[in-house]
């Protein structure tokens, strides 16, 4: 397909249910996602080591008592806009209470979103995303960089409404600590 033809069946303005069916139909993996301006980003699909880095997390979750219902990889969550909202997928996501099916939730019960580093998504994930979590009202944000550590940036939302980093330390090390003390849980 040319890029003409999908330049004219394209929508004048990508809403969240437009995004849904361009991440359900894409055979390739491609994230889309929407800034709450309206600013549509397509992130290439992640690789193994990406997956292991989030299995990791999840597993340490669950091993700690977290229900499955509650820990969710790639699940999108709506950012909330001026004009209307955007929706990002977080790498992986923690909720309050287990969620409703839905496409894109709501940011009520949403405890912590991690984002995984990829070469592709060094400034979405520390200055973008960073951004719209800490004025979206998103409480934890971590990011995990791809230096040989892993490094795990914890930041926590300030009474400012801004991140502060709480913590930076190699995933190794944090897998080997309780859930509750980074999650107030």
């Amino acid at each position: 397909m040319s890029a003409e033809t999908i330049g004219r069946n394209f929508p004048p303005v990508v809403t969240l249910d437009d995004l849904a069916v361009m991440n359900d139909v894409d055979e390739n993996g491609h994230r889309f996602e929407l800034s709450p301006e309206g600013v549509l980003s397509v992130m290439p699909p992640s690789g193994s080591d990406h997956a292991v880095v989030a299995s990791k997390l999840q597993v340490w979750l669950f091993m700690a008592g977290w229900p499955a219902e509650q820990v969710l990889q790639a699940l999108g969550v709506r950012i909330p806009g001026p004009m209307s909202d955007g929706g990002r997928i977080p790498d992986l996501t923690v909720w309050a209470h287990p969620i409703p099916s839905t496409v894109w939730l709501g940011l009520n019960d949403l405890i912590l979103a991690v984002e995984i580093v990829s070469p592709s998504s060094v400034t979405m994930d520390q200055v973008i995303k960073l951004r719209e979590y800490a004025a979206a009202g998103v409480p934890r944000y971590w990011i995990v960089d791809r230096d040989a550590a892993q490094t795990v940036i914890q930041h926590v939302l300030g009474p400012d409404g801004t991140y502060e980093v709480v913590s930076k330390t190699p995933l190794a090390w944090l897998l080997q600590t309780d859930p509750a003390e980074h999650l107030g849980r």
